[in-house]
């Protein structure tokens, strides 16, 4: 057997030797011998053919960088990726967070060839996203507008779930506490029909709903946070974002039947890249209602004026506290001349904070609140002692010159 493979290995060679330099390619030997053209490149490489036989078929020489051939550009010309390597190139990026705009090469290799393509002309982030997102919105559903009453006397109504971390796990066994997806999801839900109980007696004209701050539990699916942090979880990373998606357009279809919603997204720490594409793929579904308003940057502190209040809402995990006045003043100048009533409502420590700081005698400058969470502990906050805090869903009532006029919690 060895011996008739190295007779049909000298034909090949004797074959490629009698024929004019570059006449064939691999996979032209290889399509005449019936072979694969596996055979014939370990047969070129090994009978020194690389002179005598291309690696590539005639009118791409100079096209693309070959596998085998040195690693070099042949001609001085590159090869463009086609539609299709590029699109299987953006969803390979994007499946293992590889930023595509920094791809310089990639091999594309099939059943005849493998080659080392040029990714020239690269997109974008902001162009792939936004023709995503363009895509998603031809078949986001129809809202038919909901006229409105004009209210008289009208107040501001801001509703925060803040740190809801759908996906986290509590064994009672282990913490006292029981917590999963399922109970995430009809907590938000109740604290939110609560507050809008509580806020019934205000002729309420408008709503904020205050969505992102750990709505999401992990941000991989190895079950970390976005930092790489291990958790303990609940359902799959798929399920708990699916199960997000749908507790939020509930939400907004039933504040929407009260008043006009404006919904900010606040980007966080556990679920910074998911959460952001949440809060995209919420303001794709509700693009075509003429009722609902989304400011869904991902810039951290997010602004927002209701008559004399200026009010920001932020996850809670970057500026240090102390600095928000500074902050607030400096990076929204205009909102702070027109205000007079000034309210910071932060995230991630679960629990009632109050900080007042004064810019005067008798003039409140800036009132900060830190909300309380819905989520209950976990194996790692209950055994560091993390725990005990009230689990509650908080709202916020503004009047237009008055302020705030009262604090809302539905309280588990």
């Amino acid at each position: 057997m060895a011996n008739k493979t190295s007779k049909a290995t000298l034909e090949i060679v004797e074959y490629v030797k009698a024929q004019p330099k570059d006449t064939y390619s691999v996979d032209e030997v290889a399509e005449h011998f019936n072979k694969t053209p596996a055979s014939i490149y370990t047969i070129k490489k090994t009978h020194r053919l690389s002179d005598l036989l291309r690696t590539e078929k005639c009118g791409q020489k100079g096209n693309a960088i070959i596998s085998g051939d040195q690693g070099s550009l042949k001609g001085g010309k590159t090869m463009a990726p086609t539609q299709a390597q590029t699109k299987a190139l953006l969803e390979e990026c994007e499946q293992y967070g590889i930023d595509a705009t920094n791809v310089k090469y990639f091999w594309h290799k099939s059943d005849r060839i493998s080659m080392m393509v040029v990714a020239q002309n690269r997109p974008s982030y902001e162009a792939i996203r936004e023709e995503h997102l363009a895509e998603m919105k031809k078949y986001a559903p129809k809202y038919p507008k909901i006229a409105r009453k004009k209210v008289t006397d009208g107040h501001l109504l801001v509703i925060d779930p803040a740190d809801v971390h759908i996906g986290k796990l509590a064994v009672k066994s282990e913490t006292g506490y029981e917590y999963n997806m399922e109970i995430a999801t009809q907590m938000v839900i109740e604290g939110v029909d609560g507050i809008l109980a509580k806020a019934s007696g205000f002729p309420v004209e408008k709503i904020v709903l205050v969505i992102g701050n750990d709505i999401m539990h992990t941000d991989t699916p190895q079950r970390k946070t976005t930092a790489g942090t291990p958790q303990d979880t609940d359902g799959m990373w798929h399920q708990n974002f699916i199960a997000a998606r749908k507790l939020y357009v509930m939400l907004i279809e039933r504040l929407m039947q009260y008043a006009d919603v404006d919904v900010v997204f606040n980007p966080s720490n556990h679920d910074y890249m998911s959460g952001f594409m949440l809060a995209d793929s919420v303001s794709s579904w509700f693009n075509k209602s003429k009722n609902v308003n989304f400011d869904c940057d991902i810039i951290h502190r997010k602004y927002y004026q209701y008559g004399q209040n200026m009010i920001v809402t932020t996850h809670g995990d970057g500026a240090k506290f102390g600095d928000m006045p500074l902050l607030m003043a400096s990076e929204n100048p205009q909102m702070w001349a027109d205000t007079r009533h000034r309210y910071a409502y932060v995230h991630h420590l679960h629990h009632k904070q109050k900080h007042t700081f004064l810019a005067g005698k008798d003039f409140p400058g800036i009132n900060l609140e830190v909300l309380r969470s819905p989520s209950a502990s976990d194996g790692w906050h209950h055994r560091n002692g993390y725990t005990g805090a009230p689990q509650a869903i908080e709202g916020f009532i503004h009047h237009p010159t008055g302020g705030r006029v009262a604090s809302l919690a539905h309280i588990f």
